[in-house]
């Protein structure tokens, strides 16, 4: 890894507030996207869900289908069984083997009524079935429709936004390589615990930007003489005089402007 150039208090803090600018950009770039990257992500599995659910549907029908076939043919065979018993009834002897028989017609009768039951049972399985493909399928294309719309959507945003987000990430690497590991910490460590993502801000009007809270004039000078790095002791922030902002706002809105 190569060693970071020592840089003076004031060229850190420089570097720090130019790092925090670029990032806000790269911030104000991902926001105008919004949850939209997440809204694809979410019908997408939704779809994928939907998909695996018809697909399930469809081979469930396909497989009580082939029931139903083995249950008709079991019927064929039960009947042919019957037809067989009373023919052989025909040649008996004595009671018994009429009774006998009579009892294996009365079974084969018994099956083809359960085998009947459970077709009727699984006919209706099928209209059910049918049914539920019907609805899957209409909320499936509803929601391909949908994803469609918000990936040609988040597509457009992409391709206007892409250049300027390339280029503005590459800035911001190069702004942290000229930073020390541990302030770059601190730096991530504050701006992933504030809302805003504001992790250095400069003074203004005698408080930290957006801070209600005043500083008082000794800290002020120490911020201003760009000698150490000072945090705001309320929110944690690296702070920074304002006419050190200015400067470093002023070489950025021209960078931004050329991109």
């Amino acid at each position: 890894m190569a060693t970071i150039k020592e840089l003076s208090v004031e060229d850190k803090l420089r570097a720090l507030y130019a790092l925090q600018l670029v990032d806000s950009k790269i911030d104000e770039i991902r926001n105008v996207r919004g949850e939209l990257p997440l809204e694809v992500e979410d019908l997408e599995d939704e779809v994928a869900g939907l998909s695996t659910r018809l697909e399930k549907l469809k081979s469930d029908l396909e497989t009580i289908d082939e029931q139903i076939k083995v249950k008709k043919n079991a019927i064929d065979e039960h009947k042919a069984a019957i037809k067989k018993y009373l023919e052989q009834q025909k040649n008996v002897r004595n009671n018994r083997e009429f009774n006998s028989l009579t009892k294996e017609v009365e079974f084969q009768e018994l099956e083809i009524q359960l085998a009947e039951k459970h077709i009727k049972e699984m006919k209706a399985s099928i209209e059910h079935k049918k049914e539920v493909v019907a609805q899957t399928k209409e909320k499936l294309d509803g929601k391909q429709t949908h994803l469609k719309h918000k990936k040609a959507e988040l597509s457009d945003i992409m391709a206007e936004t892409e250049k300027e987000e390339n280029f503005l990430t590459a800035k911001s690497e190069e702004f942290r390589g000229q930073i020390e590991e541990r302030l770059i910490a601190a730096y991530d460590r504050i701006r992933n615990s504030v809302r805003n993502g504001l992790a250095v801000v400069s003074i203004e009007r005698g408080a930290s930007a957006g801070s209600f809270f005043t500083i008082p004039p000794q800290t002020q000078m120490e911020i201003a003489s760009r000698k150490k790095i000072i945090t705001d002791e309320h929110s944690g922030r690296i702070l920074v005089d304002g006419l050190l902002a200015d400067e470093e706002k002023e070489k950025m809105d021209k960078l931004f402007a050329s991109i």
